[in-house]
């Protein structure tokens, strides 16, 4: 079976794929679509994205999130609540000027406040990802048979996970630029899980950080962990949305 960890870039989405019997390699795709089309029809699939859209957003989020945040100590910021599915489709068009971008993520916060519960708006960190989190949306609400193939999951949480239980000590960025000591760490991690430290110390394909490839090598090897039954949904069991899509964070 193929495993593929799937994160978001800025151009499109950088997947990491271990096929039987090869070694890893790494790719970027411009859609979440063409992605999928490019995999096996087997293929286990885990992506940084949040999965599965509430139409009325809650104190802590979906649900996952306040399950997951209390695994991260200091880590937890990194999980952030995601807001209704009105506010992520209140604007979907494309931003010619940072003026528009500013004016959707107003009209989208409008929106938030008003669909959720108490009233909160949406940070600029989330909203830079909308776009994204309607492209995979889109496609299993289109697809629904991907749904038992594309899961949910989070980078920090993969990697606490994978590290015991224990979560990062050192963080992945520090206001806004990549902390070496911290992707060091997580290095050792992934290497310690059957990576090649040469595989991930390579530059990333263009258009890819390499915090986002790091992310997705630990997304491949939690993929790999929900096709062998071991890995945990949160919740357990998942919840659903109105489309009937899965809302869990697995690791």
């Amino acid at each position: 079976m193929t495993f593929v960890g799937v994160d978001g870039c800025k151009a499109g989405w950088i997947a990491v794929r271990r096929d039987p019997g090869a070694a890893p390699s790494v790719a970027v795709f411009p859609s979440f679509a063409a992605l999928l089309d490019a995999l096996p029809a087997d293929a286990t699939v885990a992506v940084d994205m949040p999965i599965g859209l509430p139409d009325l957003s809650q104190k802590g989020g979906r649900g996952p999130e306040a399950l997951v945040r209390p695994l991260l100590g200091n880590r937890q910021s990194s999980v952030f609540a995601i807001p209704s599915r009105a506010a992520l489709y209140a604007h979907t068009d494309g931003f010619t000027t940072i003026e528009a971008w500013y004016a959707a993520h107003r009209q989208a916060s409008k929106v938030a406040k008003a669909t959720s519960d108490p009233p909160r708006g949406i940070s600029i960190q989330a909203f830079g990802i909308f776009a994204k989190i309607r492209e995979v949306d889109a496609v299993l609400i289109a697809r629904p048979e991907l749904r038992s193939r594309v899961f949910e999951s989070h980078p920090e949480v993969a990697f606490c996970r994978l590290n015991d239980d224990q979560a990062m000590r050192l963080p992945k960025k520090i206001k806004g630029a990549v902390n070496p000591a911290g992707m060091a760490e997580r290095k050792a991690l992934l290497c310690r899980h059957g990576y090649i430290s040469g595989f991930l110390d390579r530059t990333p394909p263009r258009g890819a950080a390499a915090d986002d490839f790091l992310d997705a090598a630990a997304m491949m090897l939690i993929a790999g962990r929900i096709a062998s039954g071991e890995a945990r949904p949160f919740p357990d069991p998942p919840l659903a949305d109105r489309f009937g899509i899965p809302v869990a964070i697995w690791a």
